[in-house]
């Protein structure tokens, strides 16, 4: 009996026998066909059946809502008043709130079968790490560096002393994983990491190093995340990559970005990379890339306008005529995007198109 794979239909579509949504449509029929007959297709283990888009309503947006409300409450609306409770008391009262989560969002999620109002009161929870970890800190008067001064500082100064704080949330945000499948919780690690990316510099080279190494750091730690979200995104089903995409483009083009160096040479580098995360959106199907991208892109011809052509009377109508001519090729682009892609598929070499995550035909973000 002959069996297809879904590298087999990769390969149709790029030596252009068919374009990506007729792969597509063929793909989803014989696995449907085989699920109705009750044959498995031999590739379902390689190649997992596509992500389904996540329903998002009034009562999932009130869900959401309420856990980031908390989640703010217990972070970046806390005021200084914290302080007068002491390390013992923040550290109690961060555990009893983390074990309240905990118990409600595990009934919730084996018992009652609500995975999003069972994994986002586990998300809540690994999201009292710091908190608790900054109480146990006072207490024993351990800083991996100076203290860093109040809890609230956490979310705005960037300080080698928030380190063990950051690393004990990952450690939490790790260990609920492994126990609960909820995407969700690669926010707080993600977003950890972010900090981590900024507060690293001081912690390995000072709390007076300078502001170049520093965002060398942010941008190689943006880079980790990125390869460790592009690896996530080919073994899971659930979409699991998108928060690791999404801080660690922040990391990764904000330590760019805030570098400011100076050469017209290394700007237009700069704005070859942000084409570069054009091309990776196109890729992989996902949209943050491209977001980053024409950001990087615009702020280099903002550059342009502000810095070299400044006093060019011609300048402003050929940014126009570049402008037009830009949303012309999106246009262009939208109508024909299978043919594009497709012919973009064609010309990467295997090693590189083998590893692309399948589901990213089928999914845009």
């Amino acid at each position: 009996m002959l069996c297809l794979t879904r590298s087999d239909m990769n390969t149709a579509v790029s030596e252009g026998l068919l374009d990506p949504e007729q792969a597509n449509h063929l793909w989803d029929f014989w696995a449907d066909k085989s699920a109705t007959t009750g044959r498995q297709l031999q590739s379902a283990v390689a190649a997992p059946e596509p992500r389904q888009p996540p329903r998002f309503d009034g009562v999932h947006a009130a869900y959401y809502g309420g856990a980031l409300l908390v989640i703010g409450a217990m972070g970046w609306f806390m005021g200084t008043g914290w302080e007068s409770f002491g390390g013992a008391d923040i550290f109690a009262i961060s555990c009893v709130y983390a074990m309240c989560f905990i118990g409600a969002g595990h009934h919730l999620w084996h018992k009652k079968s609500l995975h999003v109002p069972g994994g986002l009161l586990i998300t809540m929870a690994v999201c009292m790490t710091p908190l608790a970890t900054y109480g146990l800190e006072r207490v024993v008067g351990l800083w991996p560096d100076m203290d860093p001064g109040s809890y609230r500082g956490f979310h705005v100064w960037i300080k080698g002393g928030w380190f063990y704080m950051e690393v004990a949330t990952l450690i939490a945000g790790i260990v609920a994983i492994r126990f609960y499948r909820f995407p969700f919780l690669i926010a707080p690690l993600a977003f950890t990491l972010w900090y981590m990316s900024m507060d690293l510099a001081p912690l390995i080279f000072g709390a007076n190093t300078e502001w170049h190494a520093r965002n060398w750091v942010s941008a190689a730690v943006g880079v980790v995340m990125l390869i460790a979200g592009f690896q996530i995104d080919r073994r899971t089903r659930q979409d699991f990559a998108f928060w690791a995409y999404l801080f660690g483009l922040l990391a990764f083009c904000g330590g760019l970005t805030s570098m400011n160096v100076g050469g017209e040479l290394n700007k237009f580098l700069y704005c070859l990379v942000n084409l570069g995360l054009i091309v990776i959106a196109i890729m992989l199907k996902r949209r943050v890339f491209m977001v980053f991208g024409v950001l990087g892109v615009t702020g280099y011809v903002g550059h342009l306008a502000w810095d070299v052509f400044k006093d060019s009377l011609g300048f402003p109508f050929v940014l126009t005529l570049v402008g037009l001519s830009i949303i012309a090729s999106a246009v262009h682009y939208h109508r024909n995007r299978s043919r594009f892609e497709a012919k973009l598929l064609s010309v990467l070499p295997a090693a590189i198109k083998n590893r692309l995550p399948n589901e990213r035909v089928h999914q845009n973000r």
